[in-house]
């Protein structure tokens, strides 16, 4: 099985990184079911993981692109000590994502076959 990280550093709004990493995820998730697709969110991509985000109609939405990996068997982690710097260590994260730490995503740069950066 081929296995393809994608780290995410921007925030989920106002730049278009966070949507375009996870729009990647997501259509690997739907065109190649035999792909482990693994998303790592650092620096101002922390954010991302904050449950209740609301937007405007017809914008995208980083909580529902998120969920939606999720639901299709993607790993989300948080670099653990981006979310504390950000003041975000007690905020409600969405399900299925979890805090993790630089030797994990070590540990999965390693591992992947593929390494994309957003």
């Amino acid at each position: 099985m081929q296995i393809i990280l994608i780290l995410i550093n921007d925030a989920p709004y106002g730049t278009e990184k966070a949507y375009n990493g996870l729009r990647l995820a997501n259509q690997l998730n739907k065109a190649h079911e035999e792909v482990e697709v693994r998303v790592f969110l650092m620096a101002d991509a922390a954010s991302c993981a904050v449950a209740g985000q609301i937007t405007p109609n017809g914008y995208y939405n980083i909580e529902r692109m998120i969920k939606y990996s999720v639901n299709k068997g993607t790993k989300v982690k948080i670099c653990g000590s981006c979310v504390e710097a950000r003041g975000l260590k007690n905020a409600q994260l969405i399900e299925g994502t979890e805090i993790s730490t630089m030797a994990e995503l070590t540990e999965w740069v390693v591992d992947s076959d593929k390494v994309v950066t957003f």
